[in-house]
C-alpha cells in the first residue's frame, strides 16, 4: 500500500484528494479542493459510534462491514470517475480503518492510490504549525471607510500579479453585520485556516503581501496573532472616496444581486435589529426604521454610513503603527490604479511567479 505524509502531499503536482469522511465531517473542515466521497452517511457513522460505545470494537467493525459491502462497486466507480490526470490521495479523519479499507478495495480493482498518513487530523496539525512560518514579514494594509471597495481593489491588484491575501473571501464574510448576505453562513475556523494556508502557499516567495484592514475576528473566524502583528506594523494606504460613490458601491454589492431573493427582506430586517440596538440617537433610529419600511435601501445605507459605520472606523485604525498614505479615488478601479502607483513609489513590485505548492 502506498502511503504519503502531509508534508509530501504538497509536493505532488496534481493531487486528486478524495475525502471519504461523512458529509458532516467534511462540512466541518476539509483540505481545499478535496472531493467528498463518503464511506458512511452521517446517520450510519452515528450508528457505528453508538455500537462501538455500547458493544465494543468488534461489533462496530461488523456493522460497518454490513453497511459498506453493498456500496463498494458504486464507491469505486465514483472514485474512478474523479481519477483523471493526477495522483489519487485517499484520506479519512486519522488515516485509519476507513482510508485503509478504501485504498485496499481500489488496489483490488487495479486503481492505485496514496493513503494520507494521519488523515485530516495530521493535515490540520501541519497547517497550524506552518502558517506562522510562511507569512511574509512585510504587509501593505488597505484602509478606508465602508463602501470604498477595498476588496474589489485587492481583486484588481491580484489580476496584476500582486501578492494578495483576501481574508474576507477566506472567512466567507465581508466583515460587517451584513457580511454574510448572499454568502451563506460564513466559514468556520477550520475552513478559514485551510484557505489561509492555501493563500499563503500561493504567494510563497514574495517578501510582502497586500491585505485589507480587518478586526481580528471576521465572522466566525479569528486571524492568527502572527498575522495581526505583521499587519499592525505594516505600511498603510488609506483610500478615500465620495459618500455617494460608497453608497452606490454597497448597493451593487448588497442589494442589486439579491433584493428579489425570497430570503432577502428577512435577512436585512434581522441584521438591522442588531444595528438598531446600538443606535442611541432617536432621530437617526426613526429614519432608519422609516427607510427600512419603505425598502429605500439607498437612503438606508447612506444613513448607516454617516451615523453608524464611519464614526466607528477611525477608532480601529489607531491600532496600526506604520506610516499612513492617503489616496483619493472616484471608484475602486481608480483606487486600484492609484494604489499600484503608490506601491511602485514604495518599491513594492508585482510578484513575477506564483508558487502553489511547498
Amino acid at each position: 500500500m502506498k502511503e504519503i505524509t502531509v508534508e509530501n502531499l504538497f509536493t505532488l503536482k496534481t493531487p486528486i484528494i478524495i475525502d471519504i469522511r461523512s458529509p458532516i465531517e467534511f462540512k466541518d473542515g476539509a483540505i481545499p479542493g478535496a472531493i467528498n466521497v463518503p464511506l458512511f452517511s452521517d446517520e450510519e457513522r452515528h450508528e457505528i459510534g453508538i455500537i462501538y460505545k455500547h458493544e465494543g470494537q468488534a461489533a462496530a467493525k461488523w456493522r460497518a462491514m454490513e453497511l459498506v459491502s453493498p456500496k463498494i462497486p458504486e464507491l469505486l466507480h465514483t472514485i474512478k470517475g474523479h481519477h483523471t490526470n493526477g495522483e489519487l490521495v485517499i484520506h479519512c479523519w486519522r488515516g485509519g480503518m476507513r482510508s485503509n479499507a478504501v485504498v485496499t478495495f481500489l488496489e483490488f480493482a487495479g486503481i492505485y492510490a496514496w493513503r494520507l498518513i494521519g488523515g485530516y487530523k495530521a493535515y490540520r496539525h501541519h497547517i497550524l504549525e506552518k502558517i506562522p512560518t510562511i507569512i511574509p514579514q512585510n504587509a501593505v494594509v488597505l484602509h478606508g471607510m465602508t463602501g470604498v471597495g477595498k476588496t474589489e481593489v485587492l481583486k484588481l491588484l491580484k489580476q496584476r500579479s500582486y501578492p494578495i491575501l483576501d481574508l474576507e473571501e477566506m472567512a466567507g464574510h465581508r466583515g460587517s453585520i451584513f457580511g454574510t448576505i448572499g454568502l451563506g453562513e460564513g466559514h468556520n475556523q477550520k475552513t478559514f485556516d485551510s484557505l489561509l494556508f492555501k493563500g499563503l502557499q500561493e504567494i510563497q516567495g514574495s517578501n510582502y503581501f497586500l491585505v485589507e484592514a480587518e478586526s481580528k475576528r471576521i465572522g466566525k473566524a479569528v486571524q492568527p496573532e502572527d498575522l495581526m502583528d505583521i499587519k499592525f506594523k505594516g505600511i498603510n494606504i488609506y483610500i478615500h472616496s465620495p459618500l455617494e460613490q460608497r453608497v452606490q458601491q454597497l448597493i451593487s454589492e448588497y442589494v442589486l444581486p439579491y433584493e428579489n431573493e425570497p430570503w432577502y427582506e428577512s435577512k436585512i430586517l434581522s441584521n438591522m435589529e442588531k444595528v438598531l440596538k446600538r443606535v442611541r440617537d432617536l432621530e437617526v433610529r426613526n429614519k432608519l426604521l422609516s427607510y427600512l419600511d419603505e425598502k429605500n435601501y439607498y437612503e438606508l445605507i447612506r444613513i448607516l454610513l454617516e451615523h453608524y459605520y464611519d464614526p466607528r472606523y477611525d477608532h480601529a485604525r489607531q491600532e496600526y503603527e506604520g506610516e499612513f498614505f492617503d489616496i483619493f479615488a472616484d471608484n475602486p478601479v481608480d483606487a486600484a490604479e492609484k494604489v499600484e502607483k503608490k506601491l511602485t513609489d514604495l518599491s513594492f513590485r508585482p510578484q513575477i511567479e506564483t508558487n502553489k505548492f511547498m
